[in-house]
């Protein structure tokens, strides 16, 4: 199956905790949205998560960091798909108070999150074999 790719920059108003800490739920977001992707271009149609299985929070994510999500679709039933998903770290910012617009690639990137769960096309909604 193939996999759909998001990345994107995490805003200062996405930091909700003391040092510019992001709350790890943006991260679950951002895996929605990789599933609704994946949900269109399979099915036709956006679907409906159904359920986590499993969810890692590996490393910490702050105001200036790049993130890319990651999903596919592992396994597919007659109206289920099993997904996985990861985030990474590929940018970070610098958080130094003093070069607040420093910001470094990180090679190799830092997982952050990882995570797998169901989602749900029903019958009636699926347009594509």
């Amino acid at each position: 199956m193939e996999e759909v790719v998001i990345r994107l920059r995490i805003s200062a108003q996405e930091a909700h905790y003391g040092g510019n800490l992001v709350d790890g739920a943006r991260m679950l977001g951002l895996f929605g949205d990789v599933a609704t992707e994946l949900l269109i271009r399979l099915d036709g149609d956006e679907g409906l998560f159904r359920a986590y299985d499993s969810i890692d929070f590996l490393a910490p994510v702050y105001a200036g960091d790049f993130i890319e999500a990651r999903g596919r679709i592992t396994q597919k039933g007659r109206t289920s798909r099993k997904m996985e998903f990861i985030a990474t770290k590929v940018i970070a910012s610098s958080r130094d108070p003093n070069t607040p617009s420093q910001a470094e690639v990180l090679d190799p990137p830092i997982v952050v999150c990882k995570a797998t769960g169901t989602c749900i096309t029903p019958l009636a909604l699926q347009r594509r074999n």
